[in-house]
């Protein structure tokens, strides 16, 4: 039995969301309040100690870390495959992962200020100081800090966006004028990596760089990926309003 425990609205829980509907795979799916704090309530800690989602438990055994479990995913459940037949192309599909992760801050800056700003900024001190305490990881505890009392601005904003076309948009579209997919010639887990931060980028970040003109690679891919059911089936809808 597989159980989730995502957010619809958290990058790394539509990763999993879509690599169980790739799959084909039939899930329990447990929401998580992340405005309510409940990832770093005792119970979830004792599924996830790092206070994060998503979280998957197969068979009773808890596993976290989007990557990981994608990854876990297809070893277990291997038709249809989600990772390349070769070693270089399984390599590259790691890379490409690991790469969109060191991303997460850039996104995170336009992220946040949709609903967990307007909920951090209104706890008093105490407050901020009591939740703190229950978040386990110190780079996350400073990552609320910051926006519960001095939110992103927009000159940040301008420098994530930056960062977003060329370390993502400008990456992808080289890889792409080479290959169909991100690691070669197969759709894997590397797209699914990508997925949620272009869904972000063309929603509401740059939606002005994921057109024919600026990238038409990523263009072209992006409308390949809407068009999968898995896509739709797997519910990665409007970031802002949803």
């Amino acid at each position: 039995m597989l159980v989730l425990h995502h957010a619809w609205r958290s990058s790394a829980s539509r990763r999993v969301r879509l690599c169980l509907e790739e799959k084909g795979l039939a899930y329990e799916g447990h929401v998580v309040n992340l405005e309510a704090m409940e990832h770093h309530s005792p119970e979830y800690l004792k599924i996830n100690p790092n206070g994060v989602i998503p979280a998957l438990i197969h068979d009773g055994r808890a596993l976290y870390e989007s990557g990981t479990i994608c990854e876990y995913l297809d070893e277990v459940f291997p038709n249809p495959p989600l990772s390349p037949d070769n070693a270089y192309d399984r390599a590259s599909m790691r890379n490409w992962v690991r790469h969109v992760d060191a991303l997460i801050g850039n996104l995170i800056v336009f992220n946040w200020r949709h609903s967990l700003q307007k909920v951090a900024e209104k706890w008093t001190d105490e407050e901020l100081a009591a939740h703190l305490k229950k978040i386990p990881s110190k780079e996350r505890q400073e990552a609320w800090l910051r926006v519960a009392r001095r939110p992103y601005t927009e000159e940040e904003r301008a420098a994530a966006r930056a960062k977003l076309v060329v370390d993502l948009l400008d990456r992808m579209e080289s890889t792409l004028t080479a290959t169909a997919w991100l690691a070669g010639s197969r759709y894997t887990i590397a797209d699914i990596a990508v997925v949620p931060f272009v869904k972000r980028i063309d929603e509401e970040i740059a939606p002005e760089e994921v057109d024919a003109k600026h990238h038409p690679g990523v263009a072209e891919w992006w409308a390949k990926i809407q068009a999968r059911p898995a896509f739709a089936r797997a519910n990665i809808g409007p970031f802002v309003g949803s």
